[in-house]
């Protein structure tokens, strides 16, 4: 895939992920959800695989913070959930398995990661389920709408990878 591509592609969901996360959005127990940034990971994802979908995580993660619009817990939450989806669909090719690795990921796994990164870097301590209603919430409909969004879009234009053109 030629860089610019790939770079061009990785700025624009980020300013998808950083946008949306401002007009959708709703509150999930003790958090607020922001599905747009699971659609984000499920659809990076699937076109550019887990390793841009990481650093796009990361990247809409650190533009929330630095205009306080997010908390620290984006940055588990997202990148954990985008590399899970992005490994998933790779491994076996089905834009199901990438949403599979989203609420996984993010649901489970990140919400579970959540505890002891609160209580090191943002001075809460929390029981052991206290983050993944909020985080199973959020995730699954983000990845549902992603998931959507790529089917659409694949049924349309018979979309492949980038990195397979």
């Amino acid at each position: 895939m030629n860089r610019t591509r790939l770079l061009t592609t990785m700025a624009v969901l980020v300013a998808i992920g950083t946008l949306g996360s401002q007009f959708l959005w709703f509150p999930a127990g003790v958090a607020k959800a922001y599905p747009v940034q699971h659609a984000v990971n499920v659809i990076a994802a699937i076109i550019l695989g887990p390793g841009p979908a990481v650093v796009i995580a990361f990247m809409i993660g650190l533009v929330r913070n630095m205009l306080g619009l997010g908390s620290l817990l984006a940055f588990p939450g997202g990148m954990i959930g985008a590399w899970l989806a992005g490994y998933l669909y790779k491994k076996f090719k089905k834009s199901g398995w990438a949403v599979i690795g989203e609420v996984l990921g993010t649901g489970v796994i990140a919400s579970l990661f959540s505890i002891p990164f609160a209580k090191l870097l943002m001075g809460n301590s929390f029981g052991a389920f206290f983050f993944m209603p909020s985080f199973l919430v959020s995730s699954i409909s983000g990845a549902l709408i992603g998931w959507v969004i790529v089917v659409r879009v694949k049924q349309a234009t018979k979309l492949q990878p980038l990195e397979q053109r």
